[in-house]
């Protein structure tokens, strides 16, 4: 890693890579060359946050935004697993 994505242990990165072991070093190289994908990264990351910090609301309330906002980390997953799919793609080509 370089300064500018703050080292390996960055917690946008770490996000990912906990959810995509299998898939660190693509993960590492989309992190370093691709801005779209460290910006799903940081959502994921801030998603995750917003999951565990669900439990302080009151309980009228949590249970939907933890609803809410694991379908979100969800679904940035989902387009975060995509990019890493066409990653895959794109280097067996070359």
């Amino acid at each position: 890693m370089n300064a500018r994505t703050g080292g390996a242990f960055d917690q946008k990165l770490a996000a990912v890579l906990r959810r995509y072991p299998e898939s660190s070093l693509r993960i590492q190289h989309l992190y370093v060359s691709d801005e779209t994908f460290r910006e799903l990264c940081s959502d994921l990351a801030a998603a995750e946050r917003a999951i565990k910090t669900v439990e302080n609301l009151p309980d009228p309330i949590r249970s939907e935004r933890r609803a809410e906002f694991a379908e979100m980390a969800n679904y940035l997953a989902s387009e975060i697993e995509g990019a890493i799919s066409r990653q895959s793609a794109v280097s067996f080509r070359r």
